[in-house]
């Protein structure tokens, strides 16, 4: 599996979430956040300034683009043979590229979509279980009091 933007909120628990299901993981993010990664778990990092994995020629079973940044036909060429191509934000050509690409492919292109709060309930106590386990765990680099909790948002938008 390879996680594009691996380095963020969401990107941090997708990397712990694979390799506690046991798949092995190639983490895509800037070279501040590699070390991080590895620590999380991830068997493999590219440098995104550096490297680009949709031209490698590596295939992968499962990409998950939690940023949105790779290019979607080169994403999807880098997927194996009923490979599934996850998007965690994706913008109206994704969206209509990925369902028409679902149809006459053995690739499929799934679109995250937002749910009711009581629809994640057992996702939450999974996670819930993980965390006290001491299976997953939050990674914060930063506090901020309630008050600025816009501020808060805006500094994760900036991917550090």
């Amino acid at each position: 599996m390879l996680i594009n933007g691996a380095g963020g909120s969401i990107g941090t628990f997708a990397v712990q979430l694979a390799r506690y299901f046991g798949a092995e993981v190639t983490a895509v993010d800037s070279a501040g956040k590699l070390d991080l990664l590895c620590a999380l778990g991830a068997d493999q990092v590219i440098n995104y300034t550096q490297e680009d994995f949709t031209k490698s020629g590596q295939t992968y079973d499962v990409i998950f683009d939690v940023v949105g940044t790779s290019s979607f036909s080169r994403s999807v060429r880098s997927l194996t043979h009923n490979g599934r191509y996850l998007l965690a934000n994706p913008g109206l050509s994704q969206q209509v590229r990925g369902r028409r690409m679902s149809r006459r492919s053995s690739k499929q292109v799934i679109l995250w979509k937002a749910r009711t709060a009581s629809e994640y309930t057992e996702d939450f106590k999974f996670l819930t279980e993980l965390t006290e386990a001491g299976k997953i765990y939050s990674v914060i680099d930063r506090s901020y009091p309630l008050a600025q909790t816009a501020q808060a948002h805006r500094y994760v938008e900036t991917g550090q």
